[in-house]
């Protein structure tokens, strides 16, 4: 009885506990969490939906694999080897479903809209390099598939640069606009410039941290670009293992063209090429400033080695 009456009385007295504040936040960024939650909201809504059948079978259904990036890293040419397997369907184009907040807000039933039809035991892939470096990216994907198969592939980040800037240059070349030289861009006030975007989307470290907050490494198949290029079929080898597919790509699969200077594909005795913007030589630019760029990626690269576990052959 008397321990009854000690533990009432010790409710009693029990100071009444006040919950912590709020960390407090900006009106811009209350703002952009309300935006957030309303497009996955309405996102959510659209998620009882039925993918298009064929009368062959075939369906479209959502993606099992995306190619994230990076962009000028060689996404194009993966995915056209990829499409040799007969297990794998592609989506021609790329979506930007999780990166383009008007193309998100139409829902899931708008994406497997834009995908390929397929059969059952095909995997479906989606490539949009920019997914990569986009910052609402990798929750948005973690929301529609936790367990899905992501492929990154990527190269030395000095010539990313260089390949990001001939892209746009040759973009403008086209519509006969001016363009202004390399230097211009890399350049700022004497030193190199960091804020130019082709530096930051090639700061590998920085976001794959962003996606390993959200998918185990087990999940992200790093392909390396440069090996890719020179000899493509052990890296297509080592794709069809981490997407747990029969290998059925081979080397014959693969011939080198002399005159476009990098690997062609061969499929079923039809021969094909990736378009010629790709493998433009790149804009020559002075020794000095190659060497400012190695030497600001190299404490980068040093951590993304670390964090991934690998090590890739860059300056």
């Amino acid at each position: 009885m008397a321990a009854l009456l000690l533990g009432t009385l010790l409710l009693i007295v029990q100071p009444h506990i006040v919950p912590s504040r709020p960390a407090v936040i900006s009106k811009a960024e209350a703002t952009s969490q309300s935006v957030e939650k309303e497009l996955l909201k309405k996102t959510i809504l659209k998620n009882d939906f039925k993918g298009n059948i064929h009368f062959n079978g075939s369906c479209q259904q959502l993606p099992q694999t995306i190619i994230i990036g990076v962009r000028k890293g060689g996404t194009r040419a993966l995915l056209e080897m990829l499409s040799l397997h007969p297990d794998i369907a592609v989506a021609e184009s790329e979506v930007h479903f999780f990166d383009w907040e008007d193309h998100y807000g139409n829902g899931f039933q708008w994406y497997m809209n834009q995908m390929p039809f397929s059969y059952p035991h095909q995997i479906t892939v989606e490539k949009t390099p920019a997914y990569f470096t986009s910052p609402k990216v990798p929750e948005r994907v973690y929301n529609m598939n936790q367990s899905i198969r992501l492929l990154l592939i990527l190269r030395d980040p000095s010539e990313r640069v260089l390949s990001d800037y001939t892209q746009v240059f040759y973009n403008h070349v086209q519509k006969h606009k001016p363009y202004p030289s390399i230097e211009e861009f890399l350049i700022k006030d004497g030193e190199l410039n960091v804020d130019y975007k082709a530096i930051n989307r090639s700061l590998y470290y920085f976001h794959m941290q962003n996606w390993l907050k959200y998918f185990p490494l087990d999940r992200i198949h790093i392909v390396d670009g440069d090996k890719l290029i020179k000899d493509p079929f052990p890296e297509i080898e080592k794709v069809e293992r981490f997407l747990r597919l029969s290998p059925q790509i081979n080397a014959s699969n693969f011939y080198f063209n002399k005159t476009k200077g990098f690997y062609c594909l061969r499929d079923s005795g039809r021969e094909r090429c990736l378009h010629e913007s790709k493998g433009r030589a790149h804009p020559h630019v002075d020794s000095h400033l190659l060497d400012k760029l190695h030497e600001y990626f190299h404490e980068p690269n040093r951590k993304f080695f670390e964090l991934v576990g690998r090590t890739f052959d860059w300056h």
